[in-house]
């Protein structure tokens, strides 16, 4: 693994974890030989794949923003993978100096990586937990240290929602954080799809999304947008994450906006 961090000889470097992979597609560090193997084979069967990597983390810098400039000061950010350039925290606190974040990830190294980081700032955690499982992500100390459910917050769904392949799972998941917010709060999501995708890639795609270590279920618009039933979509809605307010014409796929494949959306509770 090329890092600066010393981990913990018991973590599993064995097998190709999504974090890890998407650390490497964004030309991170925090990867071990399985995950960079994984990551070559994905963009062998689908070449723009790092190019959607960074858009996905456009899309990220845009919503924080976006939520910051709403008000908001407090952040969960579920999935949140390894530490990487444009953190949720580095973006929020850039204009709100004392938002609180809490990153929430299943893989311990992950979590290490990002706790030893995190170690000197006051605002902000890192939690090893399953996001299958939101309530005891909601009563976790840590959160409940940070983040006070009485005051509008935001829930980040970044990249996460694809890997709970079960529906029903998936949709509780988002309506049982939406259930805990206060009014005003927000679920931001970024989702994998294979809309548009050309059928000779979309099987290759297919056939590695259900071999890996961790499967992923891309879905369609319109299984996306049912994660935002009862929520007031922000504009300019569920959108190619490219579309979603754009900053330039120099944006990344702003052109042929469906080869990002994500579709993306920031949902208001009322």
């Amino acid at each position: 693994m090329n890092s600066q961090v010393a981990l913990p000889s018991s973590l599993s470097q064995d097998k190709p974890n999504p974090a890890r992979v998407y650390d490497y597609l964004l030309g991170g560090y925090h990867n071990f030989e399985h995950d960079r193997q994984s990551g070559e084979r994905l963009i062998q069967n689908c070449p723009d794949l790092r190019t959607a990597g960074h858009a996905q983390r456009a899309f990220l810098r845009r919503a924080v923003r976006f939520l910051c400039e709403q008000g908001i000061d407090q952040f969960i950010d579920l999935g949140s993978g390894l530490p990487t350039c444009g953190n949720v925290h580095e973006i929020a606190q850039a204009i709100i100096p004392t938002a609180h974040v809490v990153y929430v990830d299943i893989d311990p190294v992950a979590v290490a990586h990002s706790q030893m980081i995190l170690q000197n700032k006051t605002f902000v955690t890192a939690i090893q937990a399953d996001v299958c499982q939101p309530q005891e992500i909601l009563d976790h100390a840590e959160v409940r240290r940070l983040i006070d459910l009485q005051r509008r917050a935001a829930v980040l769904c970044f990249t996460i929602l694809h890997y709970v392949v079960q529906d029903q799972l998936a949709y509780h998941v988002v309506g049982a954080f939406a259930s805990a917010l206060a009014p005003g709060s927000y679920i931001a999501i970024s989702h994998a799809t294979l809309d548009d995708v050309p059928p000779e890639i979309l099987k290759q795609l297919e056939r590695f999304y259900t071999r890996v270590a961790t499967p992923l279920k891309p879905r369609t618009q319109t299984e996306i947008a049912r994660f935002f039933d009862g929520l007031d979509l922000a504009e300019p809605g569920l959108v190619c994450g490219v579309l979603w307010r754009p900053e330039g014409p120099d944006d990344l796929f702003l052109d042929e906006p469906g080869r990002c494949q994500m579709y993306v959306g920031v949902g208001r509770k009322p």
